[in-house]
């Protein structure tokens, strides 16, 4: 029936056409003319599916070849480009089929095939730095000119420089009798704020600086006070909220101040809230006369600052100098005070709250006050520190020190002094240790969570959905910068024993904020590892992945928190989801660091619990972000006065800590 459709149609007279006696009958007569409507119906329904079945052919191989053309339309990549190449070694290393991390590919480098072959030549050549500005622009890289031009050194009259970025000043103001200059607002906000002041404000008479909201809330800022108001007499200078905010903060004075006459220096709220910087003061105030420093608040809650003081009022006559609440609920600061008023007279020093409320820290005094005449330093309420800070006198007060006088009320422990003038030294309610550190810490956490930030870290039980808690400041600081090829990474110098080579590739200068990142980060990597972490520093992302595999397996994913918002504020935590069922397993987390080129730093963490958690807004219940959280199990080795315990309490190896993956962080974990 289904191949002749037409026998079925006949079926109904077989009856009749066998008859006999109808066999030539009217039947037999029908029966023809029905046969001949049958071949003609026949004829047309084999036409209409003819035509049918042609023209959707037609249709199909027309829709095929326009197909065709709207993808010849599209042009393909380059197989030969980084991000292709790229791809080709991530589908290689990693085993499974999960989509790949569009923001770990958009760090890739965004050079093109020709550029990218043209660069790694010269890196092999080793003549990068010939073309350092056209290197760091095409690679999105992170480099700056520390030698921008110099402005006008002959003012008619005062200046106020608001809402300025990144000027030189040399032999401004010079000379100069009465009146002012201000820096309001100056540098604001910009990612590498600059500022150069040489032979500034020199031999002047009653002239006044006013440097306020200077440099604010960028992320790598540098000022250079060179021979700054050197012989000036009278008038003074205002740091105030100087450089607060500022990610890597890095200030020299160098002869500041030298051979004036009281003319008065202020810092107050100076380098408030930074992080990972350092101020430099060198021949400060040197052969001065009655030329008062005064810090207040300076380096306030502060995250590694560090100060140096070498030849500080040295052979000054009636310094006076103030440090009010100074490296006050920071963490970790270093204070090196060498040769500081070494052969002065009649100078008197005031250290009141000095790294008060901070944790650990370290101050070193070397040949402090010695030589000196009539000298007289008070230390009120010094180094009360909530974790044991470490303090070395050395040479204080000694050879030569005429009528010292040296007074320390409510002081530290963990103190070092070694040949110090056993004269005149007065020791009142000096502190000694009397029990563990963990104990001031319970009582006294509100005063030292000024430096925690708090929702830093939090404890695994937080991680539950209706949980309200507050999200940390989890925005990157760091300027925005691309991967380089590994093809051209691998072919720079990379340790600090190459750091000339380094420098000279990336034009850092001697001594300059360039040398100081690039030194910093170098000495990072070369650390040695915790016990129980391996660690590695990955230039390319084709290194991270291959550090990743190596401890985890192939099969790995790589996870980070979607975007800022809720940062600084409340937040409610939604639907949580443990990462390999969220048991206690190992990931590789990887943080950024600052260097010209993107570049992270990766380790090893061993029992974890990582979390994904969806974060909701407290009054709307809109979902906002989806974060990505890690919990250390295993805290045993970490320092005591980390800031994960000072913040919640208790000890090493006694609780487990929890903290969120920063933007542009990461953190890998095998696949589930």
């Amino acid at each position: 029936y289904r191949k002749t459709p037409h026998i079925f149609y006949l079926c109904r007279y077989l009856p009749q056409v066998y008859d006999s006696k109808h066999r030539r009958g009217p039947i037999a007569k029908q029966m023809k003319m029905d046969l001949r409507n049958v071949k003609l119906n026949i004829s047309l329904l084999f036409i209409f599916f003819f035509f049918l079945y042609s023209s959707s052919t037609v249709y199909s191989l027309a829709q095929t070849n326009a197909q065709i053309r709207k993808n010849s339309l599209i042009p393909k990549e380059n197989p030969f480009t980084v991000k292709a190449s790229l791809v080709r070694y991530w589908n290689k290393q990693i085993s499974n089929k999960l989509p790949k991390p569009d923001f770990l590919f958009s760090k890739a480098s965004p050079l093109s095939a020709a550029d990218a072959a043209f660069f790694t030549n010269l890196a092999t050549q080793k003549s990068l730095s010939g073309h350092i500005s056209t290197f760091c622009s095409s690679a999105k890289l992170f480099c700056f000119s520390e030698s921008n031009p110099y402005l006008d050194n002959t003012p008619s009259k005062d200046a106020d420089f608001a809402v300025y970025n990144n000027k030189k000043f040399a032999t401004y103001g010079s000379g100069r009798l009465g009146g002012g200059d201000g820096f309001k607002n100056y540098s604001d906000g910009i990612n590498f704020a600059t500022g150069e002041f040489t032979k500034y404000s020199r031999s002047s008479t009653g002239h006044h600086e006013d440097f306020t909201s200077y440099a604010a809330d960028g992320n790598v800022a540098t000022g250079n006070f060179t021979s700054y108001a050197a012989g000036a007499t009278g008038g003074g200078g205002t740091f105030q909220s100087y450089m607060p905010r500022v990610n890597v903060p890095d200030l020299r004075f160098a002869s500041y101040d030298s051979d004036g006459n009281n003319h008065k220096l202020s810092f107050n709220s100076y380098v408030s809230d930074t992080n990972s910087g350092r101020e430099s003061f060198i021949s400060y105030a040197k052969n001065g006369n009655g030329v008062p420093a005064e810090f207040t608040t300076y380096g306030d809650t502060s995250n590694v600052i560090g100060s140096s003081f070498n030849g500080y009022g040295e052979s000054g006559n009636a310094a006076n100098d103030s440090f009010k609440a100074y490296s006050s609920n920071s963490n970790n600061p270093n204070n090196n005070f060498k040769n500081y008023g070494s052969g002065g007279n009649s100078g008197i020093d005031s250290f009141e709250s000095y790294r008060d409320a901070a944790n650990a820290g370290s101050d070193t005094f070397t040949s402090y006050a010695r030589g000196s005449n009539t000298g007289k330093v008070n230390f009120l309420n010094y180094g009360k520190s909530f974790n044991e800070g470490k303090d070395i006198f050395k040479g204080y007060g000694s050879q030569g020190a005429k009528f010292p006088s040296v007074g320390f009320k409510v002081y530290g422990v963990n103190n070092s002094f070694k040949e110090y003038s056993p004269k005149g030294v007065n020791f009142a309610g000096y502190t000694k240790k009397t029990g563990p550190t963990t104990g001031s810490l319970k009582t006294s956490g509100k005063t030292v969570n000024k430096w925690v930030e708090e929702g830093k870290f939090f404890r695994e039980s937080m991680l539950k959905e209706g949980t309200v808690m507050k999200m940390p400041d989890i925005r990157d600081k760091m300027p925005g910068r691309s991967f380089l090829p590994r093809t051209i990474s691998s072919k720079l110098p990379f340790s600090t024993k190459e750091l000339t080579e380094v420098k000279s590739i990336f034009h850092a200068q001697e001594n300059s904020t360039m040398e100081h990142v690039i030194g910093n980060t170098l000495a990072e990597c070369e650390r040695a590892p915790s016990p129980g972490e391996t660690k590695r520093c990955v230039a390319s992302i084709e290194d991270m992945i291959d550090f990743a595999v190596s401890v985890l397996s192939h099969n790995v994913v790589v996870r980070t928190t979607d975007n800022v918002a809720g940062a600084t504020g409340e937040v409610m935590i939604g639907k949580v989801k443990g990462i390999n069922g969220g048991r206690v397993t190992k990931s590789v987390s990887c943080h950024q660091s600052l260097y010209p080129y993107l570049l992270y730093y990766c380790h090893s963490v061993p029992k974890v619990r990582v979390y994904q958690a969806d974060i909701l807004n407290v009054d709307t219940k809109a979902k906002i972000n989806h974060g990505v959280a890690i919990c250390h199990v295993n805290t045993s080795s970490w320092s005591p006065g980390h800031g994960a315990f000072v913040a919640l309490g208790s000890g090493p190896g006694l609780i487990e800590v929890c903290h969120w993956i920063f933007e542009n962080d990461m953190t890998w974990a095998m696949a589930d």
